[in-house]
């Protein structure tokens, strides 16, 4: 897959005790806040806004009541290259339309400057149960600047896990 169809957040996951791909490791991709430059101050210093967010600039970006998700699963090569929007169990039943880019868009479109993901890997499920790893769940969470692209590669193993800003 090309750069130019892959989604600007990517992520690999490579199970290091058997030294291969980690396959079919489900997959969260929440936006946890975005920041947007202060209106009466020209220095670094920014404000915070929610996690969901909507503008009229795009029209399919999510509304104001819903939190941003998305969600896979690593591919045979422990790979995500697409994530599609997470509908939980506890939604209404609609199926959010909306893209990472469409997101990602929408924050640069209403002034955003950055905004701080979080990938939630379901290490737990991937080894067959909480019982089988010492970390259920590994958190990694990044900040998103405009115009750039973010692979985040795991390594994991029952018992350890490292991760560090791929290219």
């Amino acid at each position: 897959m090309s750069a130019e169809t892959r989604d600007r957040i990517t992520c690999h996951v490579l199970d290091t005790t058997l030294g291969k791909p980690a396959r079919g490791v489900r997959v969260k991709l929440d936006l946890v806040s975005t920041t947007t430059p202060s209106p009466t101050n020209n220095n670094n210093h920014t404000s915070s806004s929610s996690s969901s967010i909507a503008t009229a600039a795009a029209p399919a970006a999510p509304s104001t009541t819903n939190p941003v998700v998305f969600e896979s699963h690593t591919d045979e090569d422990g790979r995500i290259k697409a994530w599609l929007p997470y509908s939980s169990p506890t939604s209404s039943g609609e199926v959010p339309v909306y893209t990472l880019e469409d997101v990602l868009g929408s924050i640069h479109a209403s002034g955003g400057g950055e905004s701080r993901w979080t990938l939630r890997f379901d290490s737990a499920g991937y080894f067959g149960g909480a019982d089988k790893t010492f970390y259920p769940e590994v958190d990694v969470t990044f900040t998103v600047r405009e115009g750039e692209r973010y692979h985040v590669p795991l390594l994991l193993a029952p018992y350890g896990y490292s991760t560090y800003r791929g290219s």
